[in-house]
């Protein structure tokens, strides 16, 4: 089972070790002082990157939280009239995603695609991505990790038909990414655009009191 509970998401410890080996080897030679340096300052960055710190959810059942830290970059509707809010993540946010809200993944899809700058808001429709449904009863969110031009990797600890809980950590995406968000089109609102907003401890909108309701009877 996957503990929540480590400093450094383990995804890190295969880029820091090296780095940290060097580093010793460095030292153990005497080889020039800038080398071991730089040896230990690359696996603090590493380190830095996959952090995986711990977060207060806020709220109650009917706030949905961000489930990255970093920048929205969209704001918009899509066909079905349901909110859409993209948030871009660079390379120095945490990477740890996390579930806007609890339900059980209803459907889990990755799509293969192109690696375009995080940023692109052609991102969503063309980079590798993968996407999961939290549904909760006839409510459902949609939540998409998108690959950037650094990412290349993206992680998902879970799997169709798994209960997730609101603010749970569920993967990673790897050195820069984006996240796309599709909420009920009736949520209202708590952000707006070019806000930083953090993982777990932001809410991104409000379910209204009936969709609560109709949750729990399902």
């Amino acid at each position: 089972m996957r503990k929540h509970n480590e400093l450094i998401a383990r995804e890190g410890w295969p880029f820091m070790a090296p780095f940290l080996v060097l580093a010793a080897v460095s030292f153990t030679l005497k080889w020039p002082l800038w080398v071991g340096l730089l040896c230990l300052l690359l696996a603090g960055y590493v380190a830095y990157f996959f952090r995986n710190p711990y977060r207060q959810i806020p709220g109650d059942e009917r706030d949905l939280v961000s489930p990255a830290d970093g920048k929205i970059v969209h704001i918009g509707r899509d066909e079905q009239q349901r909110w859409v809010i993209s948030v871009f993540l660079n390379v120095f946010n945490v990477h740890i995603n996390r579930c806007p809200m609890q339900g059980t993944i209803s459907e889990m899809t990755y799509t293969e695609g192109k690696f375009l700058a995080a940023y692109d808001p052609r991102a969503s429709s063309e980079n590798e991505r993968n996407a999961i449904r939290i549904s909760q009863g006839e409510r459902y969110v949609d939540v998409t990790q998108i690959a950037g031009l650094i990412a290349r990797r993206i992680v998902c600890w879970k799997k169709k038909g798994d209960q997730v809980g609101r603010g749970e950590r569920y993967g990673l995406i790897r050195f820069g990414s984006r996240m796309d968000i599709n909420l009920p089109g009736d949520a209202v609102l708590n952000v707006a655009m070019g806000q930083k907003i953090r993982g777990g401890s932001d809410i991104l909108a409000r379910l209204p009191e009936h969709a609560h309701a109709e949750s729990l009877a399902s």
